[in-house]
Parts: C-alpha cells; sequence; structure tokens
C-alpha cells in the first residue's frame, strides 16, 4: 500500500501543504473554520498519519518523557504515574513508563535506551546506584527530577514525602491512644533508599522522645515476604508488640496476611498503622488508620518541574510534601489488657 504523505492530504483538503503543517501543530490563528475542517476530512479519510521521527527531527523534540519506577506495584507509583501521564496529555507529551525492580542495572539500561531514543526529560525513582550515569545526564543538561529519593552528590530537582513528619504523625497519634510497646515493618535496611532510611531513623528517635522502649525485636526489617513469618515467630513466643507501625503499603499487606492466618482481631489483639492510603483501607473490617502520601501532587510536581526545566534553565530544589493522618479504626484507643 502507497504511503499517504502530507502532499496528499493537501490535495484532497484544497490547502497548500504549510497550512497541513499549521493543522498539525495545532497552529490554528489564521486558519478559518471551514479550512480546518476540511484538513479533519482530509486525514480522516485517508487514514494519515504523521511521520514523527521526522517531526521531532525537525522540530528537535519527540513529544516524550522517560518515567523509570523500582516498583511499579507499590500505591504511591501508580498514582504518581497517572499524575504525570494527565499533566502530559495537557501539553501533548507521551509517557514511556519503564520498571526497574530496584536494579541498578535494569535502570542503566532504561536510561540509556531513552537517552537514544531522545526523549525530552527523565522522571525517576532512582535506584541510586547509577552516580556517574546520572553526572553524565546532568553534564548533558538533560531535563531529570527524582522521585520519592534523592542521590548524594547529584543535583537535580528532587520531590519526596516528608518521610519525618509522616511518621511523627503516626507515632503520636499511637502514643496519644495509650499504646507503649510499638513496633515497626520494614523491608531490609538500605542507606541509599531515603525513605525506607529516614522512616526507620524517625521510628527510634519517636519512641526515644517519648521515653519508651526501643526492643531490636520489634524493629523487623526484612524482605516483604518474610515479614509474616517474623511476626509468627513474636507470636509463639508471646512477644508480640501492643501496635505495629508498616513503612509502607507491602508491608502493610504482609502484616495483614499474618493478622488473618492467626486469626488475630484489630486493634484489641494488635493496633495497626501504616504510611500509604491504600484503597481498601476504608471498607476492610476495622478500618485501617493510615498516613496518605499526597502521591498525586507529587506526580504533578515533578511533571511541573521537569516542564520548566525544558523551557530554560532553572536551579535544582527539593521539595518535601506534607503527609495526612487519616484516622480510622485500627489504632483506636486501646482497652484494658491488664495494664
Amino acid at each position: 500500500m502507497q504511503k499517504v504523505t502530507m502532499a496528499d492530504v493537501a490535495k484532497l483538503a484544497n490547502v497548500s501543504k504549510s497550512t497541513v503543517s499549521q493543522y498539525l501543530n495545532k497552529r490554528y490563528e489564521y486558519m478559518s473554520e471551514e479550512t480546518r475542517r476540511r484538513i479533519a476530512g482530509a486525514i480522516e479519510q485517508l487514514q494519515y498519519r504523521p511521520n514523527v521521527i521526522a517531526r521531532s527531527l525537525k522540530q528537535k523534540s519527540t513529544a516524550t518523557i522517560g518515567v523509570i519506577v523500582f516498583n511499579i506495584l507499590h500505591m504511591l507509583t501508580t498514582q504518581v504515574l497517572r499524575a504525570i501521564e494527565d499533566m502530559c496529555q495537557q501539553h501533548d507529551f507521551h509517557v514511556i513508563v519503564c520498571n526497574t525492580d530496584d536494579d541498578p542495572e535494569k535502570e542503566k539500561k532504561y536510561i540509556d535506551m531513552l537517552w537514544a531514543k531522545q526523549v525530552d526529560g527523565f522522571i525517576i525513582f532512582p535506584t541510586g546506584k547509577n552516580v556517574d550515569l546520572y553526572k553524565r545526564m546532568i553534564e548533558a543538561r538533560l531535563p531529570v527530577v527524582f522521585v520519592d529519593r534523592t542521590v548524594e552528590g547529584i543535583d537535580v530537582d528532587a520531590v519526596l514525602l516528608d518521610n519525618e513528619r509522616a511518621v511523627q504523625l503516626g507515632m503520636h497519634y499511637l502514643i496519644e491512644q495509650g499504646y507503649k510497646h510499638i513496633g515497626l515493618v520494614a523491608p531490609p535496611f538500605a542507606p541509599h533508599v531515603i525513605p525506607r532510611t529516614e522512616r526507620i531513623n524517625a521510628f527510634r528517635y519517636a519512641l526515644r522522645e517519648a521515653n519508651l522502649p526501643i526492643k531490636e525485636e520489634w524493629i523487623i526489617t526484612e524482605q516483604v515476604k518474610h515479614i509474616s513469618g517474623r511476626l509468627d515467630a513474636l507470636l509463639q513466643r508471646n512477644k508480640l508488640p501492643e501496635a505495629i507501625f508498616a513503612i509502607n503499603d507491602l508491608t502493610l499487606m504482609e502484616v495483614l496476611t499474618f493478622v488473618k492466618r492467626r486469626q488475630l482481631t484489630i486493634p484489641h489483639d494488635i493496633a495497626l498503622i501504616s504510611i500509604d492510603d491504600v484503597p481498601f483501607a476504608s471498607i476492610y473490617t476495622p478500618s485501617l488508620t493510615t498516613i496518605a502520601q499526597p502521591a498525586f501532587e507529587m506526580g504533578e510536581k515533578a511533571t511541573e518541574r521537569l516542564f520548566m526545566q525544558m523551557g530554560g534553565e532553572i536551579s535544582p530544589q527539593m521539595f518535601r510534601l506534607a503527609p495526612k493522618l487519616i484516622e480510622r479504626d485500627s489504632a483506636k484507643k486501646r482497652g484494658d489488657k491488664g495494664e
């Protein structure tokens, strides 16, 4: 089948090629409604598809951004992605999403691939392990925004939750409700994973500030799939804490799995609070008290900063967005448990 060209569209619509080009680029200032209607009709009749590569070479823009996430299964990730996609639609930009599974080798391959495709900018949930590559991106003046994490020595825009404030909200609430023996569940400690590090450190600080015991056996930093087993071991020794703070949605799911399997009652047997307001939090029985991340705002801010970088030189900034405590039933005031 012979390829349909812009000249074919112009001939059928009885206009010049430059007028068709202006239409495709949405420059309608000096174009009558009748001309726009004819061009649109010709495009539809001929099933014309513009040569995106040729247009990108001419305009020096692919109208595409690359988004690299470390775990697409996280609630935060999916919500941030939705906000990015919405913002890009408003700018007639496309989004390519890549998932690294927090693997620096996969991250490097994806960055190289997207760079070769000449995307106009990157929004990255960084693994933190490709420092030299990040530096080369900055030296090449590629627009880059980090989300959820920062990387030491890399001066780019970054959009994160105020993790210390999030933990403070949760811990103050649990303590106000009368809980004194509080545990935490988290994935393994990793210095380069900023939210994890900040939340674990803030948890310890909150206990010290309240003069509450810090028991290492209650601070479970473990591969997510093994958290339930660690809680089982505590239960068998009658050593469960009164309340558990889950630092994200994936660790929350493991705690709920443990509670269901052991037929425990929340909050009577164990109270529960988590960061990330999961969709089922309000309909779970009992409803789950959570600290919500402003995920959509994070995505919007990251995209806004990226487009600002594309528009010209700006100074990199770090943005810490505020969490919100959503009080429900899973961490309500303790009843009399023999104290």
